[in-house]
């Protein structure tokens, strides 16, 4: 089930600007709407929300957690293959395939880049064919 915003709305946009699959719909000032057939169910919203009102899935709320906090995508050097799958499905650019460290070096993988830009939504952990990527906190 997907999250849902209540009543409780601002219309700051925060929740709009960092949803990742661009769930969520709404005017400045105005209640904001989460499209359910869209929504991945991965809490960002909940988590960028200052006035409490995104609701998840069992009905709570989850209030403003500070980015610190939010899970970061690790990656299994040795079970990556550098495919690219990660980096493609990243709308924020933190996702990166690693330069090889010399002519043949086979040796390549995805890493996150840009800490500062990933929202912890864990789609790149979700679209993974190898399991090289664990979202974790800290």
């Amino acid at each position: 089930m997907a999250f849902m915003i209540t009543e409780q709305c601002i219309g700051c946009t925060a929740c709009s600007k960092k949803c990742p699959v661009m769930a969520i719909e709404g005017e400045k000032k105005k209640r904001h709407i989460i499209n359910e057939k869209r929504c991945v169910s991965c809490g960002v919203c909940q988590r960028v929300c200052p006035s409490g009102a995104v609701l998840d899935s069992a009905g709570k709320s989850g209030g403003k957690l500070p980015k610190s906090q939010w899970p970061k995508p690790r990656v299994n050097q040795s079970l990556c293959s550098a495919c690219g799958i990660c980096m493609d499905i990243c709308i924020f650019d933190a996702i990166q395939i690693s330069y090889p460290a010399f002519k043949g070096d086979l040796k390549v993988f995805a890493y996150l880049d840009k800490p500062q830009q990933c929202v912890g939504c864990g789609q790149c952990e979700k679209m993974c064919p190898l399991g090289a990527i664990k979202m974790e906190v800290g």
